[in-house]
Protein backbone atom coordinates (compact mmCIF):
# COMPACT_ATOMS: atom_id res chain seq x y z
CA UNK A 1 0.00 0.00 0.00
CA UNK A 2 3.13 2.55 0.02
CA UNK A 3 2.77 2.69 -3.44
CA UNK A 4 -0.36 4.28 -2.74
CA UNK A 5 0.62 7.61 -1.36
CA UNK A 6 3.65 7.99 -4.16
CA UNK A 7 3.88 10.47 -6.89
CA UNK A 8 2.83 7.70 -9.08
CA UNK A 9 -0.87 8.37 -8.56
CA UNK A 10 -3.02 10.70 -10.81
CA UNK A 11 -3.84 13.70 -9.02
CA UNK A 12 -7.61 14.65 -8.63
CA UNK A 13 -8.31 18.11 -10.43
CA UNK A 14 -10.94 20.00 -11.71
CA UNK A 15 -11.48 21.07 -15.39
CA UNK A 16 -10.29 25.30 -14.98
CA UNK A 17 -7.92 27.34 -16.99
CA UNK A 18 -5.29 26.23 -14.73
CA UNK A 19 -6.18 22.77 -13.43
CA UNK A 20 -5.71 22.34 -9.95
CA UNK A 21 -6.27 19.33 -7.38
CA UNK A 22 -9.83 18.79 -6.78
CA UNK A 23 -9.52 18.05 -3.01
CA UNK A 24 -7.26 21.60 -3.06
CA UNK A 25 -10.27 22.98 -4.85
CA UNK A 26 -12.29 21.55 -2.79
CA UNK A 27 -9.89 23.11 0.94
CA UNK A 28 -10.18 19.40 1.54
CA UNK A 29 -6.73 17.02 2.08
CA UNK A 30 -4.07 17.13 -0.06
CA UNK A 31 -4.41 13.89 -2.99
CA UNK A 32 -2.18 11.61 -1.36
CA UNK A 33 -4.19 11.70 1.95
CA UNK A 34 -7.07 11.12 -0.43
CA UNK A 35 -6.24 8.17 -1.78
CA UNK A 36 -4.43 6.97 2.00
CA UNK A 37 -8.53 7.63 2.98
CA UNK A 38 -9.60 5.80 0.48
CA UNK A 39 -7.65 2.42 0.65
CA UNK A 40 -8.28 3.03 4.55
CA UNK A 41 -11.84 2.84 4.07
CA UNK A 42 -11.54 -0.21 1.60
CA UNK A 43 -9.89 -2.36 3.80
CA UNK A 44 -11.84 -1.02 6.65
CA UNK A 45 -14.82 -2.27 4.91
CA UNK A 46 -13.32 -5.69 3.67
CA UNK A 47 -12.29 -6.52 7.46
CA UNK A 48 -15.40 -5.32 8.98
CA UNK A 49 -17.33 -7.74 6.36
CA UNK A 50 -15.20 -10.96 7.03
CA UNK A 51 -15.42 -10.20 11.07
CA UNK A 52 -18.90 -9.69 10.83
CA UNK A 53 -18.95 -13.82 9.98
CA UNK A 54 -16.97 -15.06 13.20
CA UNK A 55 -18.67 -12.25 15.79
CA UNK A 56 -20.84 -15.91 16.52
CA UNK A 57 -18.36 -18.44 18.61
CA UNK A 58 -19.76 -21.88 17.35
CA UNK A 59 -17.84 -25.55 16.88
CA UNK A 60 -20.51 -25.98 14.05
CA UNK A 61 -18.65 -26.10 10.25
CA UNK A 62 -19.93 -22.89 8.16
CA UNK A 63 -22.83 -25.15 6.31
CA UNK A 64 -24.43 -26.02 9.34
CA UNK A 65 -27.87 -24.53 9.15
CA UNK A 66 -27.58 -22.57 12.57
CA UNK A 67 -24.01 -21.13 11.72
CA UNK A 68 -26.23 -19.78 8.43
CA UNK A 69 -28.75 -18.10 9.76
CA UNK A 70 -26.41 -16.08 12.32
CA UNK A 71 -23.88 -15.08 9.79
CA UNK A 72 -26.96 -13.75 7.96
CA UNK A 73 -27.87 -11.74 10.71
CA UNK A 74 -24.35 -10.00 11.25
CA UNK A 75 -23.28 -9.81 7.42
CA UNK A 76 -27.02 -8.26 6.45
CA UNK A 77 -26.04 -5.51 9.52
CA UNK A 78 -22.22 -4.48 8.24
CA UNK A 79 -23.58 -4.66 4.53
CA UNK A 80 -26.66 -1.92 5.33
CA UNK A 81 -24.03 -0.03 7.35
CA UNK A 82 -21.57 -0.35 4.82
CA UNK A 83 -23.16 2.90 2.80
CA UNK A 84 -22.10 5.03 5.85
CA UNK A 85 -18.91 4.56 5.16
CA UNK A 86 -18.79 5.84 1.48
CA UNK A 87 -20.70 9.08 3.51
CA UNK A 88 -17.68 9.60 5.76
CA UNK A 89 -15.32 9.25 2.61
CA UNK A 90 -16.80 11.73 1.00
CA UNK A 91 -17.17 14.07 3.90
CA UNK A 92 -13.38 13.53 4.82
CA UNK A 93 -12.03 14.27 1.19
CA UNK A 94 -14.39 16.74 0.42
CA UNK A 95 -15.31 14.98 -2.90
CA UNK A 96 -18.63 15.99 -4.53
CA UNK A 97 -20.14 13.55 -7.15
CA UNK A 98 -22.75 15.29 -8.20
CA UNK A 99 -25.51 12.50 -8.11
CA UNK A 100 -26.67 10.95 -4.37
CA UNK A 101 -25.21 8.22 -2.58
CA UNK A 102 -27.64 5.95 -3.94
CA UNK A 103 -27.38 6.54 -7.13
CA UNK A 104 -23.01 6.54 -7.09
CA UNK A 105 -23.75 3.11 -5.63
CA UNK A 106 -25.55 1.66 -8.40
CA UNK A 107 -29.10 2.26 -7.43
CA UNK A 108 -31.43 3.56 -10.21
CA UNK A 109 -33.93 3.28 -12.44
CA UNK A 110 -32.72 4.45 -15.74
CA UNK A 111 -31.58 1.69 -17.86
CA UNK A 112 -32.70 -1.08 -14.93
CA UNK A 113 -33.80 -3.50 -17.70
CA UNK A 114 -31.18 -3.56 -20.29
CA UNK A 115 -28.78 -3.50 -16.93
CA UNK A 116 -30.72 -6.48 -15.33
CA UNK A 117 -30.52 -8.43 -18.73
CA UNK A 118 -27.74 -8.10 -21.07
CA UNK A 119 -24.53 -8.70 -18.46
CA UNK A 120 -26.22 -11.58 -17.80
CA UNK A 121 -27.14 -12.71 -20.99
CA UNK A 122 -23.13 -12.16 -21.68
CA UNK A 123 -22.08 -13.75 -18.50
CA UNK A 124 -24.50 -17.46 -19.47
CA UNK A 125 -22.55 -16.99 -23.02
CA UNK A 126 -19.18 -17.32 -21.70
CA UNK A 127 -20.67 -20.36 -19.71
CA UNK A 128 -22.07 -22.03 -22.66
CA UNK A 129 -19.84 -25.24 -22.72
CA UNK A 130 -20.65 -26.07 -18.91
CA UNK A 131 -24.37 -24.72 -19.69
CA UNK A 132 -23.76 -27.55 -22.66
CA UNK A 133 -22.24 -29.87 -20.53
CA UNK A 134 -25.05 -29.22 -17.52
CA UNK A 135 -27.84 -30.51 -20.33
CA UNK A 136 -26.20 -33.29 -21.56
CA UNK A 137 -25.19 -34.60 -18.16
CA UNK A 138 -28.81 -33.89 -16.63
CA UNK A 139 -31.01 -37.05 -17.05
CA UNK A 140 -34.19 -35.13 -18.26
CA UNK A 141 -35.19 -33.65 -21.38
CA UNK A 142 -35.48 -29.67 -21.79
CA UNK A 143 -39.35 -29.65 -21.09
CA UNK A 144 -39.13 -31.83 -18.03
CA UNK A 145 -36.20 -29.25 -16.58
CA UNK A 146 -37.73 -26.02 -17.39
CA UNK A 147 -40.87 -27.46 -15.75
CA UNK A 148 -38.91 -27.93 -12.36
CA UNK A 149 -37.08 -24.85 -12.75
CA UNK A 150 -40.96 -22.95 -13.23
CA UNK A 151 -42.80 -24.87 -10.32
CA UNK A 152 -43.41 -23.04 -7.31
CA UNK A 153 -42.77 -26.02 -4.98
CA UNK A 154 -39.02 -26.16 -6.37
CA UNK A 155 -38.92 -21.97 -5.19
CA UNK A 156 -40.55 -23.02 -2.22
CA UNK A 157 -37.83 -25.95 -1.59
CA UNK A 158 -34.90 -23.64 -2.18
CA UNK A 159 -36.13 -20.51 -0.34
CA UNK A 160 -36.22 -22.60 2.45
CA UNK A 161 -32.67 -24.20 1.84
CA UNK A 162 -30.14 -21.93 3.87
CA UNK A 163 -26.99 -22.89 1.56
CA UNK A 164 -28.69 -21.60 -1.42
CA UNK A 165 -29.73 -18.51 0.03
CA UNK A 166 -26.54 -17.63 1.53
CA UNK A 167 -25.05 -18.86 -2.17
CA UNK A 168 -27.79 -17.44 -4.77
CA UNK A 169 -29.09 -14.21 -2.43
CA UNK A 170 -27.10 -13.30 0.35
CA UNK A 171 -23.65 -13.73 -0.46
CA UNK A 172 -24.17 -11.91 -4.41
CA UNK A 173 -26.07 -9.07 -2.81
CA UNK A 174 -24.15 -8.24 -0.05
CA UNK A 175 -20.87 -8.75 -1.89
CA UNK A 176 -21.08 -7.10 -4.44
CA UNK A 177 -22.88 -4.39 -2.08
CA UNK A 178 -19.50 -3.93 -0.43
CA UNK A 179 -16.94 -5.09 -2.65
CA UNK A 180 -18.44 -3.35 -5.36
CA UNK A 181 -20.92 -0.54 -5.11
CA UNK A 182 -19.21 1.31 -1.79
CA UNK A 183 -15.58 0.43 -2.93
CA UNK A 184 -15.64 1.79 -6.33
CA UNK A 185 -16.55 5.05 -6.06
CA UNK A 186 -14.33 5.76 -3.26
CA UNK A 187 -11.06 4.11 -5.46
CA UNK A 188 -12.12 5.69 -8.93
CA UNK A 189 -11.33 9.17 -7.96
CA UNK A 190 -7.77 8.09 -6.64
CA UNK A 191 -6.63 5.95 -9.11
CA UNK A 192 -9.07 6.76 -12.27
CA UNK A 193 -11.48 3.67 -13.69
CA UNK A 194 -8.76 1.47 -15.10
CA UNK A 195 -7.03 0.58 -11.88
CA UNK A 196 -9.95 0.71 -10.00
CA UNK A 197 -11.00 -2.61 -12.11
CA UNK A 198 -7.93 -4.53 -10.76
CA UNK A 199 -7.51 -2.36 -7.37
CA UNK A 200 -10.86 -3.01 -6.12
CA UNK A 201 -10.94 -7.30 -6.27
CA UNK A 202 -7.77 -7.73 -4.77
CA UNK A 203 -10.08 -6.52 -1.09
CA UNK A 204 -12.59 -9.17 -2.73
CA UNK A 205 -10.24 -11.66 -3.05
CA UNK A 206 -8.25 -11.39 0.13
CA UNK A 207 -11.45 -11.00 1.82
CA UNK A 208 -12.02 -14.79 0.98
CA UNK A 209 -8.89 -16.57 2.78
CA UNK A 210 -10.86 -16.83 5.86
CA UNK A 211 -11.97 -19.89 4.36
CA UNK A 212 -8.50 -21.31 5.23
CA UNK A 213 -9.41 -21.01 8.94
CA UNK A 214 -12.13 -22.61 8.50
CA UNK A 215 -10.69 -25.80 6.89
CA UNK A 216 -7.42 -26.02 9.09
CA UNK A 217 -10.09 -26.58 11.67
CA UNK A 218 -12.29 -28.97 10.80
CA UNK A 219 -9.11 -30.66 9.03
CA UNK A 220 -11.31 -30.64 5.77
CA UNK A 221 -8.00 -31.73 3.98
CA UNK A 222 -4.11 -31.58 3.63
CA UNK A 223 -2.50 -28.14 5.17
CA UNK A 224 -0.99 -28.07 1.37
CA UNK A 225 -4.18 -28.71 -0.60
CA UNK A 226 -5.87 -26.31 1.96
CA UNK A 227 -3.55 -23.45 0.84
CA UNK A 228 -3.14 -24.94 -2.78
CA UNK A 229 -7.26 -24.06 -3.05
CA UNK A 230 -6.89 -20.60 -1.41
CA UNK A 231 -4.38 -19.14 -4.13
CA UNK A 232 -6.66 -20.67 -6.54
CA UNK A 233 -9.79 -19.23 -4.98
CA UNK A 234 -7.86 -15.81 -4.61
CA UNK A 235 -7.11 -15.83 -8.20
CA UNK A 236 -10.40 -16.86 -9.42
CA UNK A 237 -12.34 -14.01 -6.74
CA UNK A 238 -10.03 -11.73 -8.03
CA UNK A 239 -10.48 -12.18 -11.77
CA UNK A 240 -14.27 -12.60 -11.00
CA UNK A 241 -13.95 -9.01 -9.26
CA UNK A 242 -12.43 -7.41 -11.95
CA UNK A 243 -15.60 -8.94 -14.72
CA UNK A 244 -17.66 -7.47 -11.82
CA UNK A 245 -16.29 -4.10 -11.19
CA UNK A 246 -16.47 -3.71 -15.50
CA UNK A 247 -20.04 -4.43 -15.14
CA UNK A 248 -20.96 -1.80 -12.81
CA UNK A 249 -18.54 0.90 -14.14
CA UNK A 250 -20.39 0.40 -17.51
CA UNK A 251 -23.97 -0.04 -16.52
CA UNK A 252 -23.90 2.31 -13.43
CA UNK A 253 -26.29 -0.42 -11.76
CA UNK A 254 -25.78 -2.86 -9.04
CA UNK A 255 -28.39 -5.16 -10.40
CA UNK A 256 -26.32 -6.72 -12.85
CA UNK A 257 -23.41 -7.86 -11.41
CA UNK A 258 -25.42 -9.45 -8.21
CA UNK A 259 -27.29 -11.79 -11.16
CA UNK A 260 -24.20 -12.40 -12.34
CA UNK A 261 -22.83 -13.52 -9.06
CA UNK A 262 -25.45 -15.63 -8.47
CA UNK A 263 -25.12 -17.25 -11.39
CA UNK A 264 -21.82 -17.93 -11.37
CA UNK A 265 -22.17 -19.22 -7.91
CA UNK A 266 -24.95 -21.79 -9.69
CA UNK A 267 -22.50 -23.05 -11.96
CA UNK A 268 -18.94 -22.81 -10.18
CA UNK A 269 -15.73 -22.92 -11.61
CA UNK A 270 -16.00 -24.73 -15.18
CA UNK A 271 -15.53 -28.30 -15.36
CA UNK A 272 -12.95 -28.16 -18.04
CA UNK A 273 -11.06 -31.44 -16.61
CA UNK A 274 -14.35 -33.13 -16.82
CA UNK A 275 -15.06 -32.18 -20.00
CA UNK A 276 -11.96 -33.60 -21.68
CA UNK A 277 -13.17 -36.57 -20.73
CA UNK A 278 -16.82 -36.78 -21.57
CA UNK A 279 -17.72 -39.29 -24.34
CA UNK A 280 -18.80 -35.96 -26.47
CA UNK A 281 -15.67 -33.99 -25.56
CA UNK A 282 -15.24 -32.51 -29.01
CA UNK A 283 -18.86 -31.18 -29.11
CA UNK A 284 -18.13 -29.62 -25.41
CA UNK A 285 -15.17 -28.46 -26.20
CA UNK A 286 -16.26 -26.70 -29.52
CA UNK A 287 -19.09 -25.30 -26.62
CA UNK A 288 -16.34 -23.76 -24.45
CA UNK A 289 -14.50 -21.89 -27.38
CA UNK A 290 -17.22 -20.49 -28.76
CA UNK A 291 -18.44 -19.25 -25.33
CA UNK A 292 -15.46 -17.67 -25.02
CA UNK A 293 -14.91 -16.20 -28.31
CA UNK A 294 -18.58 -14.69 -28.53
CA UNK A 295 -18.05 -13.52 -24.96
CA UNK A 296 -15.07 -11.28 -26.60
CA UNK A 297 -16.63 -10.35 -29.38
CA UNK A 298 -19.97 -8.87 -27.17
CA UNK A 299 -18.15 -8.17 -24.43
CA UNK A 300 -17.96 -3.89 -25.38
CA UNK A 301 -21.33 -3.89 -27.36
CA UNK A 302 -23.21 -5.30 -24.48
CA UNK A 303 -21.99 -2.98 -21.81
CA UNK A 304 -22.38 0.18 -24.21
CA UNK A 305 -22.94 2.65 -21.36
CA UNK A 306 -24.88 4.03 -24.47
CA UNK A 307 -27.45 1.47 -23.03
CA UNK A 308 -27.81 2.40 -20.10
CA UNK A 309 -28.06 6.02 -19.61
CA UNK A 310 -26.05 8.84 -17.60
CA UNK A 311 -22.67 6.72 -15.72
CA UNK A 312 -22.46 7.94 -12.10
CA UNK A 313 -18.50 6.68 -11.61
CA UNK A 314 -18.26 8.71 -15.01
CA UNK A 315 -19.80 11.65 -13.28
CA UNK A 316 -17.87 11.48 -10.85
CA UNK A 317 -14.69 11.72 -12.72
CA UNK A 318 -15.60 14.35 -15.11
CA UNK A 319 -16.24 16.75 -11.66
CA UNK A 320 -12.61 15.43 -10.46
CA UNK A 321 -11.34 16.55 -14.16
CA UNK A 322 -10.76 13.32 -15.94
CA UNK A 323 -13.07 13.39 -18.56
CA UNK A 324 -11.43 10.83 -20.92
CA UNK A 325 -12.21 7.90 -19.15
CA UNK A 326 -11.85 5.10 -21.35
CA UNK A 327 -14.91 2.79 -19.89
CA UNK A 328 -17.14 5.93 -20.14
CA UNK A 329 -17.55 5.47 -23.88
Amino acid sequence: MAALGGDGLRLLSVSRPERQPESAALGGPGPSLCCWVSVFSCLSLACSYVGSLYVWKSELPRDHPAVIKRRFTSVLVVSSLSPLCVLLWRELTGIQPGTSLLTLMGFRLEGIFPAALLPLLLTMILFLGPLMQLSMDCPCDLADGLKVVLAPRSWARCLTDMRWLRNQVIAPLTEELVFRACMLPMLAPCTGLGPAVFTCPLFFGVAHFHHIFEQLRFRQSSVGSIFLSAAFQFSYTAVFGAYTAFLFIRTGHLIGPVLCHSFCNYMGFPAVCAALEHPQRWPLLAGYALGVGLFLLLLQPLTDPKLYGSLPLCVLLERTGDSEAPLCS
